[in-house]
């Protein structure tokens, strides 16, 4: 608790002030309180103005010019929970003490006072200014936690193309390309990315980072520069894994990973050289509808140990065939009875877009997932990338 603890005492008998300042000398004389006077209600509205911290309200009920109900009335209307008024009145003055206890006063005491009972109220209502003061202290570490929250998100979206144009590539309109990420909570772990390497060689990836919150932003966010910062050096998937991997070993913080699908697309031939690092397999959508899952290689997620070798794999877009890449928060989406969406479930959404644009893809899966979650709370990031090759007459 800060001091001193500042008290009002609102009467109109002028020895209230000589008793309290003589019976509580010693905790002014140590800080502990600091007493202010007024007669009737008005001077004390006119003190609390001068004084917007004071504590403690000790208030006559039977006052001239306004009396203590109407005081207790007034401040109530300050709304303030961390103000605590004890109201004083005559011993038998029952009606108006019950009355000033329905209206919210903090205690009562009886005239002639008791002073140390009296002491022991006010140290009632210390510890109760304290609670309070704590809970607002940590409302306003909480809103500045979500405020920062917000700015996290705002910054992690930032990072992460919103735009789904290659530019300053001469094949670019070869391909449509489209991708969405939803984090669980304020930020999530999830990315998508994807960047020129050179006129024909595109980089792309999706990744799930272990954990979520803030701690698993911010591997993201170092995940996704590191594989980004290697990959446009023309080097193979699996040595973009493999660099990029002994990096992420050495800076990883409470042993966190990330499970990434890195490929590169020739424009023009379709070719992907892709490497799959502990990610689920993507799927390849061809234009009569039939869906294949890419095989696993079982390589490791990257940033768990330094040194893994990383094998790689090999397919070919051919023209009007897409390429669906997702985060296991599609797959284990739950609904209300905790039963999750499942890979046949999204194997049999795929067929349904075989022709659809890539925004089309990336918003039916959205859809599935949220569809089939219901009302269920959303327990995972959920992040899709599609790249699908256009035909000729497109």
């Amino acid at each position: 608790m800060d001091y001193p603890i500042k008290i009002l005492s609102v009467d109109d008998e002028v020895d209230m002030e000589l008793l309290l300042t003589q019976y509580f000398r010693r905790k002014i004389r140590k800080g502990e309180y600091e007493f202010f006077f007024a007669h009737n209600g008005l001077e004390a509205l006119r003190m609390m103005l001068e004084h917007p911290d004071i504590d403690i309200i000790l208030s006559d009920i039977n006052m001239p010019e306004m009396d203590g109900l109407t005081l207790l009335a007034r401040i109530n209307e300050m709304r303030r929970p961390g103000l605590k008024c004890i109201m004083v009145s005559a011993y038998g003055d029952m009606d108006n003490i019950r009355q000033a206890m329905n209206s919210g006063a903090f205690d009562f005491a009886t005239k002639p006072i008791d002073l140390d009972d009296l002491q022991r109220t006010i140290d009632k209502a210390v510890e109760q200014i304290a609670y309070v003061k704590e809970a607002e202290k940590e409302r306003g570490e909480l809103h500045d936690l979500q405020s920062d929250l917000s700015v996290a998100r705002e910054i992690q979206h930032a990072i992460l193309p919103r735009t789904f144009r290659l530019e300053k590539m001469p094949l670019a309109g070869t391909i449509d390309l489209h991708a969405s990420m939803e984090a669980a909570k304020d930020v999530g772990g999830d990315f998508y990315d994807f960047f020129r390497i050179d006129d024909t060689h595109l980089g792309f990836t999706i990744a799930d980072v272990s954990g979520k919150g803030v701690p698993a932003a911010i591997f993201m966010a170092v995940s996704r520069t590191l594989i980004k910062a290697t990959g446009v050096h023309s080097l193979s998937s699996a040595e973009v894994m493999a660099q990029s991997n002994d990096m992420l070993a050495t800076e990883s913080l409470e042993s966190m990973f990330v499970t990434v699908f890195y490929g590169i697309l020739d424009l023009e031939t379709g070719r992907i050289d892709y490497t799959n690092a502990g990610h689920n397999p993507p799927y390849v959508v061809h234009p009569d509808g039939s869906v294949e899952a890419l095989p696993t290689a079982g390589n490791m997620a990257l940033g768990a140990f330094e040194g893994l070798p990383y094998k790689s794999g090999e397919l070919t877009l051919e023209k009007g065939d897409t390429l669906v890449m997702f985060t296991d928060g599609v797959t284990e989406a739950e609904n209300e009875v905790h039963e999750q969406l499942g890979e046949a479930r999204l194997e049999a959404l795929l067929p349904n877009y075989a022709t659809a644009s890539a925004a089309g893809i990336v918003e039916g899966i959205r859809s599935q997932v949220h569809n089939f979650a219901g009302e269920a709370p959303q327990s995972d990031d959920v992040t899709v990338l599609v790249i699908r090759r256009k035909n000729d007459n497109e």
